[in-house]
């Protein structure tokens, strides 16, 4: 795979923000230059998509629109557990995809790495998870159609204790919020 786009790749699907004293992806600079590639870990757009499951508040959740013969897209949600009892995003599906996977990313030295979150990712009591460009996101691999800014993308999260709620994540612009 050339280089350069799998560095546009990466970036332009965004990843994940640690809650609590986790290392966050920062921009050089090259990646502003080049048209939506960002790596703003910036808040939720406005209209972004709320949902209440159990103890779970899930907000903020949205998509990004794909830039042409961009093969994947990338899915942004917070999610505070105000209950007594950890839980976890176990999997996330979209009849919008043929695959939703949990990702993050980390700056291993000086390159940035992306790797499938396996297992879930855990949402524990009194706590609230972003994910977010930059850091842990989803990933939506083999889409049907490309994700157009004013559209909405349907998913259904599976939560290990809380079960499952399906939300309708409005598709925001390439160039982020």
């Amino acid at each position: 795979m050339n280089r350069n786009y799998a560095a546009a790749l990466l970036i332009s699907i965004g990843a994940l923000s640690f809650p609590s004293g986790g290392a966050m992806a920062e921009d050089s600079g090259a990646m502003k230059s080049m048209p939506g590639m960002h790596m703003d870990a910036g808040a939720a757009p406005p209209g972004s998509a709320t949902a209440k499951l159990g103890d779970l508040d899930i907000s903020g959740g949205y998509v990004r629109a794909m830039l042409p013969g961009q093969p994947v897209g990338g899915g942004y949600i917070t999610i505070h557990n105000g209950g007594k009892i950890d839980d976890k995003l176990t999997s996330v599906t979209s009849s919008a995809a043929g695959k939703v996977e949990l990702h993050e990313m980390k700056i291993e030295g000086e390159i940035m790495k992306m790797r499938e979150v396996k297992g879930g990712i855990a949402i524990p009591a009194g706590a609230t998870v972003t994910l977010a460009p930059s850091t842990m996101h989803m990933m939506f691999k083999q889409v049907k159609a490309p994700f157009k800014q004013g559209s909405v993308v349907p998913v259904m999260l599976m939560f290990d204790k809380a079960g499952m709620v399906d939300i309708n994540l409005p598709v925001v612009s390439a160039k982020g919020s």
